[in-house]
């Protein structure tokens, strides 16, 4: 079996089997692209089924001098999957990848923006700005309070439609990684926001066809993408001096941070932003600990002792 062929077989396993975004199947293929360059400049015309440990070991240690760790760990969990599938599959008896360890890596402590930071962002809006009679300024504002209130991720926001808006329940449906969904509360004040944005700003632009349900549109009609709220965001940050490398998920972190320092219990966090394990959400136990001593003083049964 060719190498492309099983590249093929394997990204199509990630899109149907686990239903991974195609962002993230990209990634896996590209990562194994790596591999088989690395084989093709050395003239090793070993095939995926009989590639041995000895030669995915050479390829890590070559990879080791240009990439950083955190790189190089993805790399080889991305390896790992793949020899795992043509296990699973049948082409292989073994992972050539098992016994090689990744690097240790200290945990990544996400950045965040204070209240401040937040209220200085939005209040730099021009509400003003218009593209081709649409107007963009107002719906960058509303973007960005969805963004920080609903404590989504970019691709969650760019393709929620007007049919997960659940408002008399208080909730939106959001579609997350691996096309998991979730109910995710949403307050009053960023629903008269959505409300106001969809009766004056998007009901003037020229929606295209397939885009008829997405809530929020480019001037041209048509799903933002993810960069164009990556670029939205940047340019906001350079308007007010914030010397902070920010991005759409800044906004994430800080949801939840900032839920967690006013008391919010780690689970409901867990459940709003769509972790699949508590693990993930614990990272915001490392950012702020000074509520933790509160949280004993008042609930802890032998506080008084």
């Amino acid at each position: 079996m060719k190498w492309q062929n099983l590249l093929v077989d394997f990204t199509n396993y990630l899109r149907i089997e686990r239903g991974l975004s195609q962002h993230s199947i990209d990634n896996y293929a590209f990562d194994l692209q790596k591999l088989i360059n690395f084989l093709d400049e050395h003239n090793l015309t070993t095939s995926p089924i009989e590639v041995s440990h000895h030669t995915v070991t050479d390829f890590i240690y070559h990879i080791s001098k240009e990439v950083k760790p955190r790189t190089q760990a993805r790399i080889i969990s991305g390896l790992r999957s793949f020899f795992n599938y043509l296990v699973f599959e049948g082409y292989r008896k073994d992972n050539p990848v098992d016994q090689i360890e990744s690097p240790r890596l200290g945990r990544k402590l996400p950045d965040t923006l204070s209240l401040k930071d937040i209220d200085n962002l939005i209040a730099a809006i021009d509400l003003s700005r218009e593209y081709n009679g649409v107007r963009i300024g107002e719906r960058d504002k509303v973007i960005l309070e969805t963004l920080y209130s609903c404590g989504l991720r970019v691709s969650e926001l760019t393709t929620l439609k007007l049919s997960d808006l659940f408002f008399e329940e208080g909730f939106i449906k959001v579609t997350g990684k691996g096309n998991k969904q979730r109910f995710v509360p949403i307050s009053n004040s960023t629903q008269k926001l959505i409300n106001t944005y969809i009766k004056e700003v998007r009901t003037h632009i020229n929606i295209q066809p397939n885009f008829q349900d997405t809530l929020f549109l480019n001037n041209r009609g048509k799903q933002l993408t993810r960069a164009m709220i990556f670029t939205i965001i940047r340019n906001l940050a350079e308007d007010i001096n914030l010397n902070k490398t920010i991005s759409p998920h800044t906004f994430r972190h800080s949801f939840a941070t900032h839920l967690l320092e006013n008391g919010a219990d780690l689970r409901a966090i867990q459940m709003m932003l769509g972790h699949e394990s508590i693990t993930t959400t614990e990272i915001y136990m490392h950012i702020d600990r000074s509520h933790l001593k509160e949280v004993l003083t008042k609930f802890h049964p032998r506080r008084a002792l």
